[in-house]
Protein backbone atom coordinates (compact mmCIF):
# COMPACT_ATOMS: atom_id res chain seq x y z
CA UNK A 1 0.00 0.00 0.00
CA UNK A 2 1.34 3.44 -0.97
CA UNK A 3 2.18 5.68 1.98
CA UNK A 4 0.08 8.85 2.19
CA UNK A 5 2.28 11.90 1.66
CA UNK A 6 2.01 14.64 4.28
CA UNK A 7 3.17 18.25 3.84
CA UNK A 8 3.71 20.61 6.77
CA UNK A 9 3.30 24.28 5.78
CA UNK A 10 4.20 27.38 7.75
CA UNK A 11 3.95 31.08 6.88
CA UNK A 12 6.28 33.44 8.75
CA UNK A 13 7.26 37.08 9.08
CA UNK A 14 10.50 37.75 10.99
CA UNK A 15 10.31 34.72 13.27
CA UNK A 16 14.00 33.91 13.77
CA UNK A 17 13.55 33.56 17.54
CA UNK A 18 10.99 30.74 17.27
CA UNK A 19 11.23 29.28 13.80
CA UNK A 20 13.94 26.67 14.35
CA UNK A 21 12.17 25.23 17.38
CA UNK A 22 8.95 24.92 15.39
CA UNK A 23 10.60 23.35 12.33
CA UNK A 24 12.49 20.75 14.37
CA UNK A 25 9.11 19.37 15.47
CA UNK A 26 7.88 19.01 11.88
CA UNK A 27 10.37 16.36 10.81
CA UNK A 28 7.64 13.70 10.91
CA UNK A 29 6.17 15.22 7.71
CA UNK A 30 7.32 14.06 4.28
CA UNK A 31 7.72 17.67 3.17
CA UNK A 32 8.11 21.05 4.87
CA UNK A 33 7.08 24.21 3.01
CA UNK A 34 7.93 27.65 4.44
CA UNK A 35 6.47 30.88 3.07
CA UNK A 36 8.55 33.94 3.99
CA UNK A 37 6.45 37.10 4.03
CA UNK A 38 8.68 40.21 3.82
CA UNK A 39 11.24 38.77 6.25
CA UNK A 40 14.22 40.94 7.17
CA UNK A 41 15.82 38.77 9.85
CA UNK A 42 17.41 35.28 9.78
CA UNK A 43 14.14 33.49 9.04
CA UNK A 44 15.21 32.58 5.51
CA UNK A 45 18.53 31.12 6.66
CA UNK A 46 16.76 29.01 9.29
CA UNK A 47 14.02 27.93 6.89
CA UNK A 48 16.49 26.73 4.25
CA UNK A 49 18.22 24.55 6.85
CA UNK A 50 15.04 22.56 7.49
CA UNK A 51 12.50 23.08 4.69
CA UNK A 52 12.23 21.25 1.39
CA UNK A 53 10.65 24.30 -0.26
CA UNK A 54 10.97 28.00 0.59
CA UNK A 55 8.72 30.64 -0.99
CA UNK A 56 9.56 34.34 -0.68
CA UNK A 57 7.24 37.26 -1.32
CA UNK A 58 5.01 40.01 0.01
CA UNK A 59 1.53 38.88 1.03
CA UNK A 60 -0.62 41.60 2.65
CA UNK A 61 -3.55 39.18 2.93
CA UNK A 62 -3.44 36.02 5.00
CA UNK A 63 -5.37 34.08 2.37
CA UNK A 64 -2.74 34.91 -0.26
CA UNK A 65 0.01 33.59 2.03
CA UNK A 66 -1.88 30.35 2.58
CA UNK A 67 -2.60 29.98 -1.14
CA UNK A 68 1.12 30.38 -1.90
CA UNK A 69 1.93 27.64 0.59
CA UNK A 70 -0.70 25.33 -0.88
CA UNK A 71 0.59 25.92 -4.40
CA UNK A 72 4.09 24.89 -3.32
CA UNK A 73 3.03 21.81 -1.32
CA UNK A 74 2.92 18.43 -3.03
CA UNK A 75 1.58 16.16 -0.28
CA UNK A 76 -1.80 14.42 -0.28
CA UNK A 77 -2.53 15.99 3.12
CA UNK A 78 -1.56 19.30 4.71
CA UNK A 79 -0.87 20.16 8.34
CA UNK A 80 -0.72 23.93 8.92
CA UNK A 81 1.34 25.38 11.74
CA UNK A 82 2.52 28.82 12.86
CA UNK A 83 5.97 29.70 14.15
CA UNK A 84 4.65 30.10 17.70
CA UNK A 85 3.24 26.55 17.68
CA UNK A 86 4.75 23.16 18.37
CA UNK A 87 3.68 19.66 17.32
CA UNK A 88 4.39 17.10 20.05
CA UNK A 89 5.54 13.56 19.31
CA UNK A 90 2.12 12.27 20.41
CA UNK A 91 0.29 14.65 18.07
CA UNK A 92 2.66 13.86 15.19
CA UNK A 93 1.95 10.16 15.64
CA UNK A 94 -1.80 10.79 15.74
CA UNK A 95 -1.66 12.97 12.60
CA UNK A 96 0.17 10.27 10.65
CA UNK A 97 -2.29 7.61 11.78
CA UNK A 98 -5.30 9.78 10.96
CA UNK A 99 -4.26 10.59 7.39
CA UNK A 100 -3.42 6.97 6.68
CA UNK A 101 -6.95 5.97 7.69
CA UNK A 102 -8.99 9.06 6.78
CA UNK A 103 -11.56 7.29 4.63
CA UNK A 104 -13.90 9.80 2.99
CA UNK A 105 -13.04 12.60 5.43
CA UNK A 106 -11.34 15.66 3.99
CA UNK A 107 -10.46 17.66 7.12
CA UNK A 108 -10.04 17.40 10.88
CA UNK A 109 -10.12 19.78 13.83
CA UNK A 110 -7.04 19.84 16.06
CA UNK A 111 -7.31 21.01 19.70
CA UNK A 112 -5.04 23.83 20.88
CA UNK A 113 -3.37 24.39 24.25
CA UNK A 114 -2.75 28.14 24.54
CA UNK A 115 0.05 29.50 26.72
CA UNK A 116 0.48 33.05 27.97
CA UNK A 117 4.11 32.99 29.02
CA UNK A 118 4.42 29.66 30.80
CA UNK A 119 0.80 29.65 31.98
CA UNK A 120 -1.51 27.20 30.21
CA UNK A 121 -4.85 28.94 29.71
CA UNK A 122 -7.44 26.40 28.59
CA UNK A 123 -10.73 28.27 28.90
CA UNK A 124 -12.29 31.45 27.57
CA UNK A 125 -10.76 31.72 24.10
CA UNK A 126 -12.88 32.99 21.25
CA UNK A 127 -14.40 36.14 19.81
CA UNK A 128 -11.74 36.50 17.08
CA UNK A 129 -9.01 36.76 19.72
CA UNK A 130 -8.10 33.10 20.11
CA UNK A 131 -9.35 29.58 19.70
CA UNK A 132 -9.12 26.23 21.43
CA UNK A 133 -9.58 24.21 18.22
CA UNK A 134 -8.43 24.72 14.63
CA UNK A 135 -9.12 23.00 11.30
CA UNK A 136 -5.47 22.58 10.35
CA UNK A 137 -5.31 19.02 9.01
CA UNK A 138 -6.89 18.62 5.57
CA UNK A 139 -6.58 17.08 2.14
CA UNK A 140 -4.73 19.29 -0.29
CA UNK A 141 -7.12 21.45 -2.36
CA UNK A 142 -10.01 20.94 0.09
CA UNK A 143 -9.56 24.27 1.92
CA UNK A 144 -10.08 27.77 0.57
CA UNK A 145 -9.40 31.14 2.21
CA UNK A 146 -11.10 34.47 1.73
CA UNK A 147 -9.33 37.74 0.92
CA UNK A 148 -9.47 39.37 4.35
CA UNK A 149 -6.26 40.61 5.95
CA UNK A 150 -7.11 39.12 9.35
CA UNK A 151 -9.11 36.01 10.22
CA UNK A 152 -10.04 35.21 6.59
CA UNK A 153 -13.19 33.26 5.94
CA UNK A 154 -12.50 29.58 5.34
CA UNK A 155 -14.44 27.13 3.20
CA UNK A 156 -13.96 23.36 3.13
CA UNK A 157 -15.02 20.83 0.57
CA UNK A 158 -16.02 17.39 1.79
CA UNK A 159 -16.81 15.82 5.13
CA UNK A 160 -15.17 16.70 8.44
CA UNK A 161 -13.85 13.81 10.47
CA UNK A 162 -13.68 13.39 14.25
CA UNK A 163 -11.45 15.82 16.10
CA UNK A 164 -7.95 14.77 17.05
CA UNK A 165 -7.11 14.15 20.71
CA UNK A 166 -3.61 15.59 21.21
CA UNK A 167 -3.30 19.40 21.08
CA UNK A 168 -1.05 21.82 19.28
CA UNK A 169 1.09 23.71 21.80
CA UNK A 170 0.58 27.41 21.11
CA UNK A 171 2.66 30.20 22.68
CA UNK A 172 -0.06 32.73 22.01
CA UNK A 173 1.31 35.69 24.03
CA UNK A 174 4.43 36.31 26.11
CA UNK A 175 2.65 38.47 28.69
CA UNK A 176 -0.17 40.99 29.11
CA UNK A 177 1.69 43.68 27.15
CA UNK A 178 2.12 41.24 24.27
CA UNK A 179 -1.61 40.49 24.41
CA UNK A 180 -2.42 44.20 24.14
CA UNK A 181 -0.04 44.64 21.20
CA UNK A 182 -1.72 41.71 19.44
CA UNK A 183 -5.11 43.36 19.96
CA UNK A 184 -3.73 46.53 18.37
CA UNK A 185 -2.43 44.61 15.33
CA UNK A 186 -5.61 42.60 14.89
CA UNK A 187 -7.95 45.57 15.14
CA UNK A 188 -5.92 47.64 12.70
CA UNK A 189 -6.05 44.88 10.08
CA UNK A 190 -9.75 44.35 10.78
CA UNK A 191 -10.40 48.09 10.36
CA UNK A 192 -8.82 48.01 6.90
CA UNK A 193 -11.01 45.04 5.96
CA UNK A 194 -14.16 46.76 7.22
CA UNK A 195 -13.47 49.87 5.14
CA UNK A 196 -12.61 47.83 2.05
CA UNK A 197 -15.94 45.99 2.29
CA UNK A 198 -18.00 49.03 3.24
CA UNK A 199 -19.12 47.29 6.44
CA UNK A 200 -17.80 49.59 9.16
CA UNK A 201 -20.99 49.48 11.22
CA UNK A 202 -22.08 51.66 14.10
CA UNK A 203 -20.30 52.27 17.39
CA UNK A 204 -23.34 51.34 19.48
CA UNK A 205 -24.02 48.03 17.77
CA UNK A 206 -20.36 47.01 18.00
CA UNK A 207 -20.17 48.03 21.65
CA UNK A 208 -23.13 45.72 22.27
CA UNK A 209 -21.49 42.99 20.20
CA UNK A 210 -18.36 43.38 22.29
CA UNK A 211 -20.35 43.08 25.50
CA UNK A 212 -21.91 39.83 24.28
CA UNK A 213 -18.48 38.49 23.32
CA UNK A 214 -17.15 39.30 26.77
CA UNK A 215 -19.99 37.36 28.40
CA UNK A 216 -19.63 34.46 25.97
CA UNK A 217 -15.89 34.10 26.60
CA UNK A 218 -16.10 34.61 30.35
CA UNK A 219 -19.25 32.58 31.07
CA UNK A 220 -20.19 30.26 28.19
CA UNK A 221 -16.55 29.38 27.40
CA UNK A 222 -15.75 29.20 31.11
CA UNK A 223 -13.12 31.91 31.20
CA UNK A 224 -14.02 32.41 34.86
CA UNK A 225 -12.11 29.21 35.59
CA UNK A 226 -8.87 30.98 34.66
CA UNK A 227 -9.18 33.77 37.21
CA UNK A 228 -7.66 37.06 36.05
CA UNK A 229 -6.46 35.54 32.78
CA UNK A 230 -10.05 34.71 31.89
CA UNK A 231 -11.05 38.34 32.53
CA UNK A 232 -8.23 39.57 30.28
CA UNK A 233 -9.08 37.22 27.42
CA UNK A 234 -12.78 38.08 27.60
CA UNK A 235 -11.91 41.79 27.70
CA UNK A 236 -9.69 41.52 24.61
CA UNK A 237 -12.41 39.61 22.75
CA UNK A 238 -14.99 42.19 23.79
CA UNK A 239 -12.87 45.16 22.72
CA UNK A 240 -12.06 43.62 19.34
CA UNK A 241 -15.21 44.64 17.38
CA UNK A 242 -15.51 48.06 19.03
CA UNK A 243 -11.86 49.03 18.52
CA UNK A 244 -11.95 47.74 14.94
CA UNK A 245 -14.95 49.95 14.17
CA UNK A 246 -13.49 53.00 15.90
CA UNK A 247 -10.20 52.61 14.03
CA UNK A 248 -12.08 52.22 10.76
CA UNK A 249 -14.10 55.39 11.43
CA UNK A 250 -11.50 57.61 13.07
CA UNK A 251 -8.29 56.55 11.35
CA UNK A 252 -8.70 54.59 8.13
CA UNK A 253 -11.69 56.37 6.59
CA UNK A 254 -10.49 59.82 7.59
CA UNK A 255 -7.02 59.11 6.22
CA UNK A 256 -8.51 57.90 2.95
CA UNK A 257 -10.77 60.97 2.76
CA UNK A 258 -7.77 63.20 3.33
CA UNK A 259 -5.96 61.49 0.49
CA UNK A 260 -8.96 61.81 -1.82
CA UNK A 261 -9.18 65.54 -1.06
CA UNK A 262 -5.51 66.01 -1.74
CA UNK A 263 -4.83 67.30 1.79
CA UNK A 264 -2.66 64.47 3.00
CA UNK A 265 -0.94 61.24 2.19
CA UNK A 266 -2.51 57.97 3.29
CA UNK A 267 0.05 55.25 3.85
CA UNK A 268 -1.55 51.99 5.01
CA UNK A 269 0.57 49.58 7.06
CA UNK A 270 0.43 46.91 4.37
CA UNK A 271 2.17 46.77 1.03
CA UNK A 272 1.06 45.51 -2.32
CA UNK A 273 2.02 41.99 -3.30
CA UNK A 274 4.99 41.46 -5.54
Amino acid sequence: MTRVQLSAVICVHDEEARLEHCLRHLQFADEIVVVLDRCTDRSEEIARAFAHTVVKGAFPQEGARKAAAMAAATGDWIIEVDADEQISVALATEIRARVEDAGAHTHFQVPVDNYVGKRLVRYGWGGSFGTSSVARLFRRDSKRWGLERIHPTVRFEGERGPSLVHPIQHEVDADISDMIRRLDRYTHQRALDLVDKGRVGGVGENAFRGFRRFLKCYISRKGYREGGWGVLIALMAGLYPLLSTLKARLEVRQAQASLDDGHGVFTPRVIAGE
